[in-house]
């Protein structure tokens, strides 16, 4: 496997930058320091004829020449005095592999640790320029580690292509946002650090002071930034990219949840025989938009109001009108119930205006997505005649068709079973039995895939003798009130495979077995939302290498071709 690059962003205001030679490729270096803030030299003989570009520079007082052929102590006197005047990196812009000043300098460079680069030379640089696109605060870099300059700015040109405009400054605002909230919160947190159980009323929007909890600061301090992070994660690019200053307030003013003293009662409800709005429940399907069904597109199309999970993908949400109000749900640890009453609370008022609110779902409504729940809130709330809910394609079973693991497969699986990783309020929900013939597919398990795991492949405490203690027979069983049998472990070897963000550009598939898959996630990190697949299936098309702990395979394939049209490119 070739060896990549520990890709860095450096901070190089008031570095110094030696630049030996005088071609328009010193000229580029030149200007790539001075647009990070530090100060490049110029060394070349005085009889060098500059690029005009560059000349230009010194010209106008930006570089510094020093008129003389490079010396090894213009390394060491050139520099900050507060780094006893060794320069910060030196660039070395001779296009000539057999340079000797290339070799000599790129020696002189790694024996005393300095950075150096040369151009054409990847073998005597120490650190490679990206091809970068920059917005803002906003750098997209791109190397391919010596193998081509030219192909890794066309790749560069198309990353810039596809994304929306005005990132950048999108960029700059959500980073107001997120200072706004580090000075706030921390005030507020030393305030009622300071005045206990008395009055915290600081000097702070009264909007804020109610996502206080007295009971935990710390974790009351973070609830925003947590937020903020989940409304970066989740919410689509273009929208992002659209943000303006009147959203910054927007957002930190929205953060307030409904209080349960404004919920709305079915008499506020039933007011008027003219009210004709409704709710429609529907699910967005596991991530490609082109596998939501006709009739919850339409739904998307002429909804008056949105209420979408945080986990509804990117490319369903970019198919919103702009005219469309969104609100997209604040779930995160701690808060779940709270933006899902939040939600409920705002749909239940948007009926009440006689509006068309749509709740966009991922996957199918009525498959661990509160559905149910939320049919009948509202039937308890007198709207059980408006709601009506739409099917969504579910991941548990088209992740696995995107994963290429058939489920069922004759004289391999004949049973699947869909299960939670995670039960009500995060307790764990009973573990299933080993059934050879089964295929378990879990879902919202890979947050705690450790216990998971353990509870498939051990005995809990609750049944009954360890496995190193003798089972007693049924009769004395009885006696003692343990269980006539326990349920069958699932051997460690199992086959299973994990499947993250399924059918979407960036989905990932991790190949294992249970007893290698914990350190498998903790290696390749977590990429949500995922699900577990367990069983014999995951390894019928897809054999794991015996020298291999696990595989990782990157990307989506695609929906396949359809009228000359590549489907998997949407």
């Amino acid at each position: 496997m070739p060896r990549i690059s520990l890709l860095t962003a450096i901070n190089a205001e008031s570095h110094i930058h030696l630049v030996i030679g005088s071609n328009s490729l010193a000229a580029a270096r030149c200007g790539q320091s001075l647009a990070t803030g530090a100060s490049p030299i110029l060394v070349a003989p005085e009889t060098a004829e500059l690029h005009y570009a560059l000349q230009k520079r010194v010209d106008d007082g930006e570089v510094k020449w020093i008129k003389e052929a490079f010396q090894e102590s213009h390394l060491f006197t050139l520099g900050r005095e507060d780094v006893d005047h060794v320069v910060d990196a030196v660039f070395v812009t001779s296009s000539s592999k057999d340079d000797a000043l290339g070799s000599r300098t790129s020696s002189l460079c790694k024996r005393n640790r300095i950075p150096v680069n040369v151009v054409d030379a990847p073998q005597l640089c120490s650190f490679s320029l990206l091809s970068t696109h920059t917005d803002g605060p906003l750098q997209i870099g791109v190397t391919t580690n010596g193998r081509g300059c030219k192909l890794a700015s066309r790749i560069r040109r198309e990353i810039a292509a596809s994304l929306p405009q005005n990132l950048g400054g999108a960029c700059l605002r959500l980073g107001d946002v997120r200072k706004r909230i580090q000075e706030e919160d921390h005030l507020l947190h030393l305030a009622q650090a300071d005045c206990g159980d008395g009055d915290d009323s600081v000097d702070q929007p009264a909007t804020f002071n109610k996502l206080i909890t007295e009971a935990d600061l710390d974790a009351a301090k973070n609830r925003r930034m947590r937020w903020l992070s989940q409304v970066c994660e989740y919410w689509p690019l273009k929208r992002l990219a659209a943000i303006t200053d009147s959203d910054v307030d927007s957002i930190l003013k929205s953060y307030e949840t409904v209080s349960s003293s404004e919920s709305i009662g079915k008499s506020a409800l039933i007011n008027s025989p003219k009210n004709k709005g409704r709710i429609i429940l529907a699910g967005s399907g596991p991530g490609h938009p082109d596998l939501l069904t006709r009739a919850t597109h339409k739904a998307i199309q002429t909804a008056d109001l949105i209420l979408a999970d945080k986990l509804v993908p990117a490319g369903v949400l970019d198919l919103i009108p702009r005219r469309t109000p969104v609100q997209i749900a604040r779930k995160f640890p701690g808060n779940a119930d709270a933006a899902q009453n939040e939600l409920q609370e705002m749909a239940i008022a948007g009926v009440r205006e006689g509006k068309t609110v749509l709740r966009l779902k991922q996957g199918d409504p009525y498959i661990y997505g509160r559905g149910g729940e939320e049919v009948e809130y509202f039937r308890n709330h007198g709207l059980g005649d408006r709601v009506v809910v739409l099917p969504g394609v579910t991941s548990a079973l088209s992740a696995p068709l995107f994963a290429n693991i058939p489920p069922t497969q004759r004289d391999v699986a004949d049973q699947i079973l869909i299960c939670t990783g995670t039960g009500k309020k995060g307790k764990p929900p009973a573990p299933p039995e080993y059934t050879p013939s089964r295929t378990v597919v879990f879902l919202m398990a890979l947050h705690r895939i450790e216990g998971l795991v353990g509870e498939l492949t051990e005995y809990l405490e609750s049944e009954g003798p360890s496995q190193k203690e003798e089972i007693r027979p049924y009769a004395i069983q009885e006696e003692v009130n343990l269980p006539p049998s326990r349920r069958m472990l699932w051997p460690k070897g199992t086959p299973c495979a994990v499947i993250e963000r399924a059918s979407c550009p960036d989905q990932r598939v991790i190949r294992t077995t249970l007893d290698s898959v914990v350190e498998a996630i903790e290696q390749e990190g977590s990429r949500p939302p995922g699900l577990l697949v367990v069983g014999r299936a995951c390894e019928f098309l897809n054999k794991l290498e015996s020298s291999s702990a696990w595989s990782v395979e990157e990307g989506f394939g695609g929906l396949g071709i359809i009228d000359g049209v590549d489907l998997g490119a949407a």
